[in-house]
């Protein structure tokens, strides 16, 4: 798939695409995606064509395949799991007189569409002259509503233009499964495997302007249905017609038009999908749906979905000064992971989330570190769903640790339904480390919300079954270290190792969390068969963890002995021959002191509670020298602890690296969908990078400073009941509840003191005063304009 750099006006609550530009057809269909978590409608146009990827996709929805190996292994997965592209509501095709509307013929006099922020839709303006010559204006809007997690609508209107008399003009409104648009295939890991009609048809049915389609999958068995309803306004004759068959149901009206009188259609989707229940039943849900969303009507769908996001950005917004570009990056960042993870309810949160096929549509270990930690302070509703979903996989991950020879649970690197699916064993199977990741999001979670009945219920077995794997995994040397050997950690260009850094680190908090939640809840420590004997191994596993320094150099190890590896011959590497996973064999890359993506720095990140700041300042310059960013993961992780040692404008380009990672498909694959890490990581660089905050032991603290170009950052986190607003200037901080019955403890550059609703002001120490650092050649980021003063 050869991809383009989209370009958009900058605007602060609002994404805008400006004419047709085929080049970034792809990417657009990306940013322009509407979700909610359950449903997601890549953003392709209205009439189906151009088109690169036609995806609808339903959370939790795949299909099997064979996992085909050269020579297999022990402990291999044998089925993979792929994302599929469910029947097409979006279609709604025009004729206008017997040319069909195609923006890549005839004339597009104008076009707009529009992603807005703030009202959760998409519009669309497009002023089209057929190759008889005559102009029409169709003017659209979709909507995925984030109120109703199984709803879709679109309003659809066109009015004749010129002045050549009546128009007649026909409108064909599908649901279409099993589309045979053929996508480019592509040598890229990360894209998708093909799958070749992979829906069977079980039932369609249809009366009046309502239909629905009933499919199946192949191998994994699972069902699902699509249901669409019309409501129409016409000003003169028009006729009706609705055709039904497994894979196409079409409502056609045939109108005739006047100049100045439009012809005006809605369109009410539902979605739903089971693994259990019958075709008959998943039919009967989406009837239901539907017609509560009919009854409803488009006008109060609309007004549900502003209200809803209003009150989002009451508490979630976070505003710029002096970089608008960013602003907006921020904001639509956001807006993408709170589609991606608001109605998922028990699914997971895959790395595209729902807005494209990129990765299969698999979930990995950065949705608990990246895009939960965004919506905890945002949206604690979603993560706690997420949170659920882990649970109830947790039986496969016991599974897969027993097959592993392990205690406790392994969840699975990859997948979409819990089992493993990664081929790769050096992930699939050694990157232990996501089940620290999942610990720590259950962790903050309660620490954010005090949630004690998901505590009692859920969290207490998620941190007690990591914990078990920890303790079985690692041992005690002669030295009286606990080591953590021959795991995969955050780098995928490191593995399989010993005592990688931020895994040991990561699992330590594990152990002690686990501690902690045990004491909280006796009766669920009962329940789950833990005793004293296994309390004190983790307390002790915990205090003896292994962290490996190199006292020569001055500097954390990102795992044993790595600072011995041969250095990678940066100088001889070519700009075109980055990614490097793409261009050099794994075994020359795993020997060498390179790094994908943030690992250790990340550890000075999420574990900074284990490090003093002259450690961040050395680790933060030798693994800065080393990491070639081949992940887009890395950028937000960088940016944060540059921040925080000092570097503040490279933490301002690294910023604007991870925020426009997709605005501008800096990585060239943003058509196969958003990085929804890298997305949530704009949230992260502004709040926990400049604005500093950390939220070790479930105690809120801040460090605001910001770079030379920003005059003023504002933000807003939930915490406890209570939401706090920081606002930072260069020479000052203010802190304020927006609402919270009690005060709250935080702590400004390690002074405590107590927020109420009235502000409090503290002054920004100056940073501190640190040596430059660099980056691989070909890697450093891109610079954000500096002020003209400097």
């Amino acid at each position: 798939m050869t991809e383009g750099r989209a370009h958009f006006p900058v605007e602060p609550w609002s994404l805008t695409e400006v004419g047709v530009d085929m080049a970034s057809l792809a990417v657009n269909e990306s940013v322009f995606a509407l979700a909610n978590g359950h449903i997601g409608m890549r953003g392709t146009f209205d009439e189906g064509e151009p088109i690169v990827v036609p995806g609808t996709y339903l959370n939790g929805f795949f299909e099997e395949r064979p996992m085909p190996y050269a020579e297999a292994g022990y402990g291999f997965p044998e089925m993979g799991q792929t994302v599929v592209n469910v029947t097409d509501g979006k279609l709604i095709r025009l004729l206008v007189g017997d040319s069909p509307l195609d923006l890549q013929y005839g004339d597009v006099v104008a076009h707009r569409r529009t992603l807005d922020l703030r009202a959760g839709v998409l519009r669309r303006v497009t002023d089209w002259r057929s190759p008889a010559g005559r102009e029409v204006r169709v003017t659209s809007t979709r909507l995925v509503s984030l109120v109703r997690r199984s709803i879709a609508a679109i309003e659809f209107q066109v009015e004749c233009t010129d002045d050549h008399g009546d128009l007649y003009i026909a409108l064909q409104s599908d649901l279409l499964a099993n589309d045979d648009v053929i996508t480019t295939s592509s040598d890229d890991p990360r894209s998708a495997a093909a799958l070749d009609r992979p829906l069977v048809g079980e039932l369609h049915e249809g009366r009046g302007r309502h239909a629905v389609l009933g499919h199946r999958t192949q191998h994994s068995r699972l069902r699902m249905a699509a249901g669409m309803d019309h409501d129409v306004d016409v000003p003169d004759t028009a006729t009706e017609d609705l055709l039904v068959s497994p894979d196409l149901a079409r409502y056609t009206l045939a109108a005739r038009l006047s100049n100045g009188s439009p012809v005006r259609l809605r369109k009410y989707l539902a979605y739903g999908w089971s693994s259990r229940r019958s075709a008959a039943a998943v039919r009967d849900q989406v009837e239901g749906a539907l017609a509560t969303a009919k009854l409803a009507g488009w006008d109060r769908l609309v007004a549900e979905q502003r209200e809803l996001l209003d009150r989002h950005w009451d508490e979630a917004d976070v505003e710029i000064e002096g970089d608008d570009e960013l602003q907006q990056a921020v904001r639509v960042g956001m807006f993408h992971v709170l589609q991606a993870g608001l109605r998922a309810e028990r699914q997971p949160i895959p790395a595209k989330g729902l807005t494209g096929d990129g990765y299969d549509g698999h979930t990995f270990w950065d949705t608990e570190t990246y895009v939960l930690p965004v919506l905890t302070y945002t949206a604690p509703g979603a993560v706690r769903d997420a949170l659920l979903w882990r649970h109830s996989i947790l039986d496969m991950a016991r599974q897969r640790a027993r097959v592993l020879g392990h205690d406790g649970a392994a969840f699975a690197w990859r997948t979409i339904r819990g089992e493993e699916t990664s081929g790769y064993w050096p992930a699939g199977t050694a990157a232990f480390h996501i089940n620290a990741d999942i610990a720590d999001a259950v962790a903050r979670y309660w620490w954010a919300t005090l949630d004690s009945d998901f505590d009692r219920d859920h969290g207490t077995e998620l941190l007690v079954e990591t914990a078990r794997l920890w303790a079985s995994l690692g041992h005690v040397n002669g030295e009286g270290e606990f080591r953590i050997d021959g795991v995969t950690g955050p780098d995928e260009y490191t593995a399989v190792v010993d005592n990688n850094v931020y895994t040991n680190l990561m699992a330590q908090r594990n152990l002690r969390e686990a501690v902690a939640a045990v004491a909280r809840q006796p009766e669920t420590a009962g329940r789950l068969q833990v005793d004293p004997e296994e309390v004190d191994l983790w307390t002790r596993a915990a205090d003896s963890m292994r962290v490996p320094f190199n006292e020569k150099l001055g500097v954390h190890e990102q795992s044993e002995g790595f600072t011995h590896h041969e250095e990678w011959d940066f100088e001889g590497t070519a700009p075109d021959q980055y990614p490097l996973l793409l261009n050099f064999p794994y075994f020359d890359i795993y020997r060498k002191q390179v790094i994908k993506q943030a690992d250790l720095i990340m550890a000075l990140h999420l574990r900074g509670d284990a490090f003093t700041l002259p450690e961040k300042i050395a680790d933060f310059a030798y693994y800065e020298a080393r990491t070639v960013r081949d992940s887009s993961l890395s950028a937000a992780q960088q940016a944060v602890v540059a921040a925080e040692t000092g570097h503040l404008q490279l933490a301002h380009d690294y910023w604007g690296e991870a925020a426009l990672t997709d605005l501008q498909n800096l990585h060239g694959n943003s058509g196969h969908g958003l990085h929804i890490a890298s997305l949530a990581g704009g949230w992260t660089v502004a709040v926990a990078g400049f604005g500093g905050m950390r939220d070790h032991d479930g105690r809120l603290t801040f460090a605001p400073r910001l770079p030379p170009r920003l005059r003023r950052l504002a933000f807003r986190v939930v915490f406890q009941g209570r939401c706090l607003a920081v606002s930072v200037t260069q020479q000052q901080a203010t802190y304020r509840l927006v609402y919270g019955d009690e005060p709250l403890q935080i702590a400004h550059h390690g002074e405590p003191f107590t927020v109420t609703a009235e502000p409090v002001t503290r002054d920004v120490p100056p940073a501190p005063d640190v040596e430059p650092v660099r980056q691989p050649p070909h890697a450093s980021p891109r610079r954000r304009h500096r002020p003209t003063s400097d």
